[in-house]
Parts: C-alpha cells; structure tokens; sequence
C-alpha cells in the first residue's frame, strides 16, 4: 500500500542520504503523529512505517494502545516535554525520550526505568539557540548534565536532540549538537522536521522527525 507522503519523505530521504555520501538505511525517520487520530495515523502504519513521534503523554494514552494492539512492533517516541510526575506513564508507554532536559528528570526516567524494568532509548535535548521559551539544556552545560545523567543517574544515553531557532538557518546548530556529541561519545543525533531534515542529514543526523511533510498540515 503506498501513502503518498510518506513515499514523498522517504524519498526525500534517500536523496538527501545520497547527496551527503551516506546510507538512507542509517537514518531512522519518526512519523510525527502528534493531533492527528487513529483513523490518520493507520494508513502510514499500513504503508509500512513503524516509528512514530508524539509530544504529550496524555494524548499518546489516548490513542496508541489500542492500535499497538493491532501492531505490537510499532515503536513509540517522546518528542516533547516530559514533566517529572509523568515520568511513570511515560517510560510504560514510549520506547525511546528525546527530551532529556534537566536532573529532575534523568531522576525519574533513572528510577522508573528501574521499577518498570525497563529500558528506553534517551536522548538529551539541547537548547542551540538558548531560546528562553524553549526546552533544552543550554549547550555549555551539556557536557557535564551528560556526566550526570551518566555517573550520577546510571542512564546510558544514546545521542541528541535539538529543535534550531524557527528563523534561523539550522546548519550551525545541527554542526554544534554533533560537536557536542562527538566530544561525548554519542552517536544518536535526533535533528531535523519537515523543513529541515535534508540539512540535517548533511549534517549528520541519525534520526529525522518529520510530520506535516507526512499528514499534512495539522
């Protein structure tokens, strides 16, 4: 079954991968599914994608266990905020957080992952623009919240994430989290949406979150 967007961004994908001498394989792409309802999301699912990105815990409760029912192999990822008293329903329903932020929360991501007996793929967010209103540590503390999270809270962290500033160009941010990253020994670097993910692609993105370019506008 072909889903014209996501044919559109796999595509796109491939191309970009191409273009930067590397392996569309090697880029995970998450299917931002985040408003949009069952009957929207099934066709993508149907057409084959397994990963999918949603913002908020309550709206992913709302939805995704019922079509894991159906599909028990789809991967689920956080992509927004986590607040600390959500840590427990969060680590019970995603496989993967990108939005490692803060001590409070490596804290309870640590003691849920433990309780639940559970393991999830984390990534730290950084806030590249140092944008007030925005989540994220800020790029000068990365590298000692990572050591945290590390030493401290005993989470094996497995890359990045980062959302550039809306009216900048995004290169020099996705150049700044993959320094970062490669001083810290991390591989994983979540960057890149609907607008953006071929840059982030050259510059070295390992994981793309893409949804408009998907779904449509929302």
């Amino acid at each position: 079954m072909v889903h014209e967007g996501l044919k559109k961004v796999l595509n796109g994908i491939a191309t970009a991968a191409q273009a930067a001498g590397r392996e569309a394989q090697d880029i995970t792409l998450i299917a931002v599914s985040k408003t949009f309802e069952g009957p929207e999301i099934i066709p993508v699912i149907e057409a084959g994608q397994r990963i999918f990105g949603e913002n908020r815990v309550q709206e992913a409760k709302s939805k995704w266990p019922a079509l894991r029912m159906r599909w028990p192999e789809v991967e689920l990822h956080l992509i927004g905020p986590l607040q600390s008293n959500k840590a427990a329903e969060a680590v019970q329903l995603f496989d993967a957080i990108h939005t490692v932020d803060r001590p409070k929360i490596a804290e309870a991501i640590a003691k849920e992952m433990k309780k639940q007996g559970k393991s999830l793929q984390l990534f730290v967010q950084v806030n590249t623009g140092r944008e007030p209103q925005k989540a994220g540590i800020d790029p000068d503390e990365a590298d000692s919240f990572l050591k945290t999270c590390r030493e401290i809270h005993g989470l094996e962290v497995e890359g990045l994430m980062c959302i550039p500033p809306a009216d900048e160009d995004p290169a020099p941010h996705f150049a700044l989290l993959a320094d970062i990253a490669e001083r810290n020994g991390l591989k994983g670097l979540s960057m890149g949406m609907s607008g953006d993910y071929a840059a982030a692609i050259a510059g070295g993105a390992t994981h793309v979150r893409v949804g408009s370019a998907i779904f449509g506008s929302r």
